[in-house]
């Protein structure tokens, strides 16, 4: 396939297809890759605006029956490191949020075997009565495990959450969008389908989401594109996902033995990702998995977001992966990169500070 092809096509604005997206990814230079995905980019989103958004990753709790062979963080029923947030461990953490900024919280835990779906709407209202915070929450394979606990249908899930409280749905537990690959790193876990099914689901009752990629495990490169093409598919149908996020696995405390992937392979699934996803406006560079200095590059590899100042984070550090950064820092590395920082909501509006 000619590469030259390729980039007329994305030079037009027309869109590629699956062989065209595998060629690039696998032939394309590095350089020329880069650079065809920022001019993308800069036609997407002219401005030269970075966005990110202040908030903090809360894991309410850490039991989990899932038993994914990529995940440090988790801990089964019955382990002595296990905990369950109180009501008053949860009201300090968006507290502490609120003092630093913050406009909302991101809210995931662990397949609980023992909380029934009321637990999570008590824990919604609660936080909305007593609060002005956003709440993004609840990643599609634990509305499947609430679901299938209660014996109803994941969008009747959906409905009772956002009755109580639920503004937004990230989007954890994608891992790779291919079957063969979920049973083998997360069998525990829901189907591709099911987990497109429930976006689409929120997407239909008015809920925002996004889209993720964890890359460099045990997929195959043709599942990552597989991947990207079944949520571009999706974006056609709905329009509700805000952003696409890809990060690499990190092996450290897991049960997958692979190497890390390097910057190179992460900026070069970063710009195949916004040659490929046409229809998403937003695409956030990983600092947490990647560190600061090469989410600057991806500034110039495709993104345009920064994503999270994550006051918090607890999973990626179980894996023994340990970036901080404040907003400070953000505005910073941003300006640094040649661009104008810029703060936002979930829903990609800026907030004036």
């Amino acid at each position: 396939m000619n590469l030259e092809n390729i980039h007329g096509k994305i030079h037009q604005g027309e869109r590629i297809e699956r062989e065209e997206a595998l060629a690039l990814y696998g032939r394309e230079d590095f350089h020329r890759l880069g650079h065809l995905a920022h001019t993308v980019r800069r036609a997407r989103n002219p401005e030269p605006v970075v966005t990110y958004v202040v908030d903090r990753n809360i894991n309410y709790s850490n039991i989990c029956v899932c038993g994914c062979r990529f995940c440090a963080f988790y801990r089964a029923p019955g382990h002595g490191e296990g905990y369950v947030l109180t009501r008053e461990e949860l009201a300090q953490k968006i507290e502490e949020t609120l003092a630093l900024g913050g406009t909302q919280i991101l809210l995931q835990g662990g397949h609980h075997p023992d909380l029934p779906l009321s637990f999570y709407e008590e824990m919604l209202r609660f936080i909305k009565t007593h609060y002005p915070i956003h709440i993004h929450a609840f990643s599609p394979p634990e509305i499947v495990f609430f679901s299938e606990k209660e014996g109803v249908d994941p969008g009747t899930v959906i409905s009772r959450l956002h009755r109580a409280g639920l503004d937004s749905i990230p989007g954890g537990g994608a891992e790779i969008l291919v079957d063969r690959v979920r049973r083998k790193v997360s069998p525990n876990k829901c189907s591709a389908s099911r987990w497109l099914h429930v976006m689409a689901e929120a997407h239909g009752q008015g809920l925002r989401t996004t889209a993720t990629m964890m890359f460099g495990h045990e997929e195959r490169p043709e599942e990552r594109i597989e991947h990207l093409f079944a949520l571009r598919e999706l974006q056609d149908r709905t329009g509700g996902f805000t952003a696409f996020i890809p990060w690499p696995f990190q092996p450290g405390h897991t049960a997958i033995q692979v190497p890390a992937q390097t910057p190179v392979s992460y900026l070069r699934l970063l710009a195949l990702s916004r040659l490929v996803l046409d229809n998403f406006r937003n695409v956030q560079a990983s600092w947490v998995t990647m560190g600061p200095k090469v989410a600057q590059l991806a500034l110039h590899f495709g993104a345009n977001d920064f994503g999270s100042t994550m006051i918090e984070e607890n999973v990626v550090a179980a894996a023994g992966v340990h970036f901080r950064l404040s907003s400070r820092e953000m505005d910073r590395l941003i300006s640094e990169a040649g661009f104008r920082p810029q703060q936002r909501t979930m829903a990609y509006e800026w907030i004036n500070t």
